[in-house]
């Protein structure tokens, strides 16, 4: 009996949560993946076409180069996102014969659908730049991604819910990255760009595993007697990172931005706390230890745009982004004298060796065009903005869960600003179609987690197959004030304010 297996597969229960709860909440500007959308209340009001025309604190996250043209200046927005999702669970059930484990029959079972829902959290952006020099900026800011923070019910129908070894909550997270920015223009027509960041904060999850041990016929893999409780606490969380961009204008009426992100290298700390099955051999057993390390990575991406400025009042921008992320192919997990005891017929004490959970995530391409058009009313301005994002899925279809919900996207959105003085108020609508998609229960790739499993069994209880539709609408206000610009910018690129 290789009993062995039991530490690695708590072990990687440990290390999903934590890589999902990270992935929800934090990383670069990306919207692939673990995230929903371009952000901040301009740049998504453009459909996220924000490389080459950046040019407010707004450029902190899209393309650092930008942040010349924003002078000195405070930014505030907030956005709420409003995501929704819908998992209808089906599973492959078979019957085997008790004497050679071979499959006598099978069939598929679909349970009701459960429905996701998150809480209202404005997800806000923060920024202050100012002019040391005619030829740099620098500048401060706080944000965090756009990310479907769902809940799920305990209990569907009177029964328990059947998504729930996947996930219960995310609620009591708290995520975001922080950084200082610089640009420089050593010509009027070129600014170069970088910045230096840090993802800080903390998060809680819950998830239930199964305490059933399948090869020994006393219990069903998702019998509810063997449910375990899973409560994870990570944190404090310091993970760098950084960003590097330029913007070059070859004609007035043309500007050129290039930038890239790198990966945040996530390295934490964090306790789990469970509740162990009201079973008989659970009876008097205890978990003893809480502590562990998770290790992974988020990805790096790199951002392209053409923004055309025929008129003094037209701007229209095409970009290409390109997130990597195919870093995040796994966990690596290290538990620290975490351990079940007094479990019947296990030994007294198992300890969790160090493990990698497989993630195989791939990289994901978009395009974004948008722009925004202006309008004098008196003495005040009116920006008209609107624009277009299609990105593809960094998740595969079969390892689709609703801890990551991913597939195709397409958004759609609209945006205003408001110049009254040296003041810009901002405002943004918009929708995240995701493309529904249907999980073949045979195709299925991620495993039910049990931490007592001891021989892993032939055919594995998966957990991920069924259809999961999801959307989500963005709604955001924002505002801008601005002291001042840089000269060079003030010479050469008049067309390029706020």
């Amino acid at each position: 009996m290789k009993r062995t297996n039991s530490p690695r597969r708590r072990a990687a229960a440990i290390g999903a949560l934590a890589a999902i709860s990270f992935g929800l909440f934090a990383g670069p500007a990306s919207a692939a993946g673990l995230y929903l959308s371009e952000r901040g209340v301009r740049p998504l009001g453009r459909g996220g076409a924000f490389v080459a025309g950046a040019d407010d604190l707004g450029a902190v996250v899209y393309n650092p180069a930008g942040l010349f043209d924003a002078g000195m200046s405070v930014l505030f927005d907030a956005s709420y996102v409003h995501f929704s999702s819908e998992y209808t669970r089906s599973t492959i059930v078979r019957q085997t014969d008790p004497n050679t484990g071979a499959t006598v029959s099978e069939g598929e079972q679909t349970f009701d659908p459960v429905r996701g829902s998150a809480p209202f959290l404005p997800i806000p952006t923060l920024g202050f730049s100012f002019v040391p020099h005619d030829q740099w900026v620098v500048g401060v800011g706080l944000w965090a991604p756009y990310a479907g923070i769902a809940t799920y019910p305990e209990t569907v129908n009177g029964g328990p819910a059947p998504q729930r070894y996947s996930l219960l909550s995310l609620e009591g997270s708290v995520l975001a990255v922080g950084g200082v920015y610089a640009a420089y223009a050593p010509t009027p027509n070129l600014r170069i760009g970088a910045g230096i960041e840090v993802l800080a904060g903390t998060f809680r999850s819950t998830v239930v595993f199964s305490g059933c041990v399948p090869d020994r016929f006393f219990c069903a893999p998702e019998q509810p007697s063997w449910d375990v409780l899973a409560e994870l606490a990570v944190g404090p969380i310091v993970a760098p990172s950084g960003n590097v961009g330029v913007i070059y204008i070859p004609h007035p009426k043309v500007r050129v931005g290039l930038s890239g992100h790198l990966p945040f290298w996530v390295r934490s700390s964090g306790t789990i706390r469970t509740r162990l099955p009201s079973a008989a051999p659970f009876a008097t057993a205890r978990q003893e230890g809480e502590d562990a390390d998770v290790a992974f990575e988020l990805p790096w991406n790199v951002r392209l745009g053409i923004e055309a400025r025929p008129t003094d009042k037209l701007r229209a921008e095409l970009a290409f982004a390109y997130e990597d992320w195919g870093v995040h192919d796994s966990i690596r997990v290290d538990p620290d004298g975490v351990a079940l005891k007094n479990v019947v017929g296990f030994p007294d004490t198992y300890y969790l060796p160090p493990v990698n959970l497989q993630r195989n995530f791939q990289g994901a391409f978009s395009t974004q065009v948008g722009g925004e058009y202006t309008i004098p009313l008196g003495k005040v301005r009116l920006d008209v903005r609107a624009g277009l994002r299609f990105e593809t899925s960094a998740v595969p279809r079969e390892y689709v869960s609703v801890l990551t919900i991913d597939s195709n996207k397409l958004t759609p959105s609209i945006g205003a600003g408001l110049h009254v003085g040296p003041v810009r108020l901002d405002v943004v609508a918009a929708h995240v179609i995701l493309f529904s998609q249907d999980v073949d229960p045979r195709e299925a790739k991620i495993e039910q987690v049990s931490p007592l499993v001891a021989n892993p069994p032939p055919q594995p209880n998966i957990i991920n197959g069924g259809r999961y539709s999801a959307s989500a609408t963005i709604l955001g206000l924002g505002a801008t004030y601005t002291f001042g610009k840089a000269a060079p910018a003030k010479a050469k690129a008049a067309g390029s304010g706020t």
